[in-house]
């Protein structure tokens, strides 16, 4: 069974920066593309950046293009986004989610449980 822990949300100012990771075990890492969505209140879960198994290929929304970076680290497990200029409207638990390479939730089969980023202005 694969086990997926968000962490490295919280709250910052508009213009900050957090860095939010995802420790995966249970499975090898590299088996999975992975991703990260988010979910504001009363909103549907979106897409926010994908990287393939072994990082060749990486996509992102185009609300947070520029401002934020998805990566992994292969030999630790963990998959991370580095979110810079943080806006208000990136508020939202952020989940990572490990599947296929894909911008649509039902293209990934596991789940983490979702960290708190809120931005205040």
């Amino acid at each position: 069974q694969v086990q997926m822990v968000e962490s490295g949300g919280g709250l910052v100012q508009a213009g900050g920066s957090l860095r939010l990771s995802c420790a995966v075990s249970g499975r090898t890492f590299s088996d999975f593309d992975m991703a990260w969505f988010r979910q504001a209140p009363g909103n549907e879960r979106e897409f926010v950046a994908a990287i393939s198994r072994f990082a060749a290929s990486t996509k992102y929304a185009d609300s947070v293009k520029g401002r934020f970076t998805i990566s992994r680290d292969n030999t630790k497990n963990t998959l991370y986004l580095q979110m810079n200029n943080l806006k208000p409207e990136d508020t939202a638990v952020y989940f990572c989610a490990a599947g296929e390479f894909r911008v649509y939730v039902r293209g990934y089969n596991y789940w983490g449980q979702g960290t708190q980023v809120t931005v205040s202005s």
